[in-house]
């Protein structure tokens, strides 16, 4: 599975946010920023803080968009 987080950004955007704020937000950390820059995993618990900082659904931050072929 192939994980997309454009959603997250357009998001930030629509709210005139930046991930600082979103980090500060949510309770998140650095490295979670950084893995989801990159469009890698990062736990539920860390998806569900994004989503109750920004009062929104999963569907809203993140998408699957497919899979990966090893």
């Amino acid at each position: 599975m192939v994980v997309s987080y454009d959603r997250l950004w357009k998001k930030l955007i629509d709210n005139k946010m930046n991930k600082t704020q979103l980090k500060d937000a949510s309770g998140i950390s650095f490295n979670v920023l950084a893995k989801l820059s990159k469009n890698e995993f990062v736990s539920m618990e860390s998806v569900y803080k994004i989503c109750m900082a920004l009062n929104c659904e999963i569907n809203d931050v993140m998408e699957f968009i497919g899979y990966e072929h090893d």
